[in-house]
C-alpha cells in the first residue's frame, strides 16, 4: 500500500511558475514509476509526465520544455516544476504511483488545484 499526498497547487498568473510535490509513504518508493496527471473541468484525466525509478522522464507534448518532473528517493517525494504556465494548464493535478511489474499496485493522491489566470 502506498499513500500519496500532493501539495503546492494554487493560483498563478500566466507565465508564472509553481512546483508541485507529492510525498509517498507506506512502501518502497524507489521501485515505483511515479507520474503526474491532470484533469480539467469537463475533460478526461490526462497524463502529464512520468519518471522511472532510474530517473527516465517522459512528458506529454503540451508541456515539453515547460515542465520538469523529478524525484528524490531518499525523501520518497516526486516533484513537478511548472514554468511558463498557461491558462490551459488549469486543472486538478494528481500524483500517481504504479509498480512496474504488478498492474494492481496503482495508487493516486487526492489532487491539488492549479489555476492559471490573470
Amino acid at each position: 500500500q502506498v499513500q500519496l499526498v500532493e501539495s503546492g497547487g494554487g493560483l498563478v498568473q500566466p507565465g508564472g511558475s509553481l512546483r508541485l510535490s507529492c510525498a509517498a509513504s507506506g512502501s518502497i518508493f524507489s521501485i515505483y514509476v511515479m507520474g503526474w496527471y491532470r484533469q480539467a473541468p469537463g475533460k478526461r484525466r490526462e497524463l502529464v509526465a512520468t519518471i522511472t525509478s532510474g530517473g527516465s522522464a517522459n512528458y506529454v507534448d503540451s508541456v515539453k520544455g515547460r515542465f520538469t518532473i523529478s524525484r528524490d528517493n531518499a525523501k520518497s517525494t516526486v516533484y513537478l516544476q511548472m514554468n511558463s504556465l498557461k491558462p490551459e494548464d488549469t486543472a486538478v493535478y494528481y500524483c500517481n504511483a504504479h509498480h512496474p511489474l504488478t498492474v494492481s499496485l496503482n495508487y493516486w493522491g487526492q489532487g491539488t488545484q492549479v489555476t492559471v489566470s490573470s
